[in-house]
């Protein structure tokens, strides 16, 4: 018996025709939602399409309604697999917020593409063939939201867009991906440790992400407690350290009770309370500065924003990075 996939279209180059300029443009109607409306052979494909936007103009606000129409239409009908078409830019920051916030254990997939429908080499309809694989793949099951482009399956905790062209831009650095997909079948060799949820309702909280660099001093930090922004992920040093000319305003956001998280502007490796400097990784952890235990700058932001929604407790949101 065929299993039921929910085929969701957001937009992206995956539903973009490339014009005769050479623009690549939104077509007036999706070619990827076209072509989901035809393929039947390989499950019950139910396809909505919530928005047709580029990745650059999504917004958490997006990614709640996304969450919503999964676990809305779960509740509707026997859903086995969700498949989630979404332009690359952000597309990582989608797949992490469903991650964290869908409560369920059936496969969801995110997938794009990095060339439009009509260009020489297109790779969305192939992505999308093979995400349908891995939705309605029963290993698949419990391993919570995965990214699938260019034969990889990577979590979505971990994948990253690594190149602003290529077709295999997204790679889980340090990790790598947690399984492959051939013309035949579906190979997992991998499987997340842990996964986290979190009740997800609204999106109103302004979390911000700044990235470190030599000489960088306290204005930018001064500027966003006059903001009242209500939470605020820098992209540190090395393991975790900052310029001792950003100690002030870091210090004042604090006192602010706005809560500071740090990664590393590296993209292997994670911070650690190591050199005992004036910015060093020890003296922002004896100021209160909470540590990321190895997520990137953006995913940071977006675990962040969803923490916020759900306690003002700097010790729980110091908890929740520590998994």
């Amino acid at each position: 018996m065929k299993k039921n996939v929910l085929i969701i279209h957001t937009g992206g180059t995956i539903s973009m025709m490339e014009d005769s300029a050479g623009a690549v443009k939104l077509a007036d109607e999706n070619p990827i939602k076209i072509t989901s409306e035809t393929i039947h052979d390989m499950a019950n494909l139910i396809v909505k399409e919530p928005f047709n936007l580029p990745s650059p103009h999504i917004t958490a606000a997006e990614m709640l309604s996304i969450k919503k129409l999964v676990e809305d239409s779960i509740l509707e009908q026997p859903i086995d697999g969700v498949v989630i078409t979404h332009g690359t830019d952000t597309l990582e920051e989608t797949a992490y917020f469903l991650d964290l916030t869908i409560q369920t254990s059936i496969p969801i997939v995110v997938t794009g593409a990095m060339r439009s429908s009509n260009e020489i080499g297109s790779d969305g309809l192939y992505n999308f063939i093979s995400s349908i694989k891995v939705a309605i793949c029963d290993q698949a099951i419990g391993k919570g939201v995965l990214i699938v482009l260019n034969d990889e399956i990577h979590t979505a905790a971990n994948a990253t867009k690594t190149h602003t062209s290529n077709v295999s831009t997204f790679q889980s650095p340090q990790y790598g991906p947690i399984g492959i997909v051939t013309k035949r079948a579906v190979f997992f060799h991998h499987h997340p440790e842990h996964q986290e949820k979190y009740p997800l309702e609204k999106v109103s909280k302004r979390v911000t992400l700044l990235k470190a660099h030599a000489g960088m001093d306290s204005s930018l930090f001064y500027a966003l407690k006059d903001m009242n922004i209500d939470g605020l992920v820098i992209e540190a040093l090395g393991q975790g350290n900052m310029p001792p000319q950003t100690m002030k305003g870091i210090e004042a956001l604090l006192a602010a009770n706005i809560p500071v998280v740090i990664v590393s502007r590296c993209f292997n490796g994670i911070v650690q309370d190591v050199y005992g400097y004036n910015g060093g990784g020890k003296h922002l952890k004896d100021i209160g500065i909470i540590f990321s235990n190895g997520l990137n700058g953006q995913k940071a932001r977006i675990k962040l924003l969803i923490g916020l929604h759900n306690t003002e407790s700097q010790l729980e949101i110091q908890r929740m990075f520590s998994l």
